[in-house]
């Protein structure tokens, strides 16, 4: 006799079911990747293709100025304070801000000051084609070049955003990505006293400064310079720009 089994088999997975087990598997692989490449478009240190300094390794008591965005109609107010502090820095201007007033980027060279590109038009660099990176760079060096600035150019993404068309279009052309390892002011408006408190707290040898001094969102960055000049200067720092520090 043969015998029967009286248990039923398991039927296959509909669609359905299946859906429901691998799609949060999917959506958490899509996840992961999303923040991976998040992290990997934000990291201050480190881009895919290229050389990028966010902070020089030295014992020396030196500290680079940086100031990002413009210029604008504050330019001669920041040159003043500045120039009474006998003080050098670096501006990674915006190409249509300088196209704009010409003036002030030939003001700012002829002052002593570094001019570095800051893109044409401050539009984030990442999922954008080759050739749009190439026209970012390439008009705001002319600029920038037009404006007296001599020997390496350098560049900063804006909001430090950089995946990989960007940073292969500067591999390519041995472009220096420099960031930054202090930034007070950026997304916030500390008081003139708050900025020098935290640049003093997190300064060391060779920090990269960044600021956000134009517009009238950047008035209390302004108050602030001359008094985080002296302030770092009483703590044993001196001033430099981009390309001696990095010289």
């Amino acid at each position: 006799m043969i015998a029967h089994s009286s248990g039923k088999s398991s039927s296959p997975a509909t669609p359905r079911r299946r859906w429901r087990i691998v799609l949060p598997a999917v959506m958490a692989v899509l996840l992961l990747a999303a923040f991976g490449l998040y992290r990997l478009a934000n990291a201050r240190t480190f881009q895919l293709a290229g050389q990028l300094t966010a902070r020089v390794e030295t014992s020396e008591k030196v500290v680079a100025l940086t100031f990002d965005d413009g210029p604008d109609e504050h330019t001669q107010e920041i040159l003043d304070v500045l120039r009474k502090e006998k003080v050098r820095a670096t501006f990674f201007v915006v190409g249509s801000h300088l196209q704009a007033r010409p003036q002030d980027g030939r003001a700012l060279v002829t002052a002593g000051h570094e001019l570095a590109n800051h893109t044409y038009t401050h539009r984030r660099m990442v999922f954008v084609a080759p050739g749009t990176v190439a026209d970012e760079i390439e008009r705001t060096d002319a600029l920038i070049r037009a404006a007296g600035q001599r020997g390496t150019v350098y560049f900063r993404p804006p909001t430090g955003k950089k995946l990989l068309t960007l940073p292969l279009y500067l591999a390519d052309h041995d472009r220096h990505t420099v960031m930054w390892d202090i930034e007070p002011d950026s997304g916030r408006t500390p008081t003139p006293a708050e900025l020098v408190t935290e640049v003093r707290a997190q300064a060391r040898p060779g920090s990269i400064i960044l600021l956000h001094p134009w517009y009238a969102s950047g008035a209390n960055t302004r108050a602030a310079i001359g008094q985080l000049i002296a302030a770092l200067r009483g703590d044993g720092y001196r001033f430099v720009t981009v390309s001696e520090l990095l010289g």
